[in-house]
């Protein structure tokens, strides 16, 4: 828990197990599906595996996580408490996307962003079998340049190193184009008339790419300046 605030107010006392850092992000990927330790660590690229195991035994504690064995495994669950964040955390990250500015290079992190997309896959517009696209980031560190997604209709896996199958396309952009074309602040289109990315591979691969990755659940919120005409960000 935090820092007592010492008022009765609500907020005051929900904000006391909220507002420790890393604690919000941690049940977004609750939210987003996470189950596993090693997801949420995959959604939290950044947060040490020391603090990520306090935050969910602080999460637990206060009734917001359920720990549940299953097997050998265990399983983090919200819940209903911590189901009832959902509107909170959802409405927070569309306030953000409304009115934060502009990123920095320093919130650019490919191994969120490819995790975010693989969870945003159209499994429906994927080609039957397994389809492999690859990701490539030219001007990041090397250790990051290059990300493989397998898609196949039941699952889709991200891998750093090289998985060995065969690549159907490969998507060359930079890191800031992706995240760009993931938040809805450009589309794939776009990207690739103004030379940001390219797509190489099959004539009908490189078409039917941009379908099968739905946006971020932010994309689509109005920006400021569209809400003034009543237009939509773009996908």
């Amino acid at each position: 828990m935090g820092a007592p605030y010492h008022q009765f107010c609500p907020v005051a006392k929900a904000m006391e197990l909220l507002d420790e850092r890393w604690t919000l992000l941690v049940i977004r990927e609750l939210i987003s599906g996470s189950q596993h330790f090693n997801e949420l660590r995959r959604g939290l690229p950044k947060m040490s595996p020391t603090l990520l195991s306090r935050r969910l035994q602080q999460l637990t504690a206060a009734g917001i996580v359920e720990r549940r064995p299953v097997g050998t495994e265990v399983h983090y669950i919200l819940t209903p408490a911590g189901r009832e964040l959902e509107p909170v955390v959802m409405g927070l990250g569309m306030w953000g996307i409304r009115w934060i500015g502009e990123l920095g290079d320093q919130d650019l992190d490919p191994k969120l962003l490819l995790w975010d997309m693989h969870r945003q896959v159209d499994l429906s517009a994927i080609p039957p079998g397994r389809t492999v696209v690859h990701f490539r980031f030219p001007e990041v560190a090397p250790q990051l340049r290059t990300w493989w997604l397998i898609l196949t209709p039941a699952e889709v896996d991200v891998c750093d190193d090289d998985p060995g199958h065969d690549v159907a396309v490969t998507v060359e952009t930079t890191l800031r184009c992706l995240t760009e074309i993931w938040i809805g602040r450009q589309n794939w289109q776009q990207a690739q008339k103004g030379g940001q990315l390219t797509i190489t591979g099959p004539a009908e691969l490189r078409r039917s790419v941009p379908s099968w990755f739905k946006s971020s659940p932010f994309a689509s919120v109005p920006r400021p300046e569209a809400a003034l005409t009543g237009a939509v960000s773009p996908k």
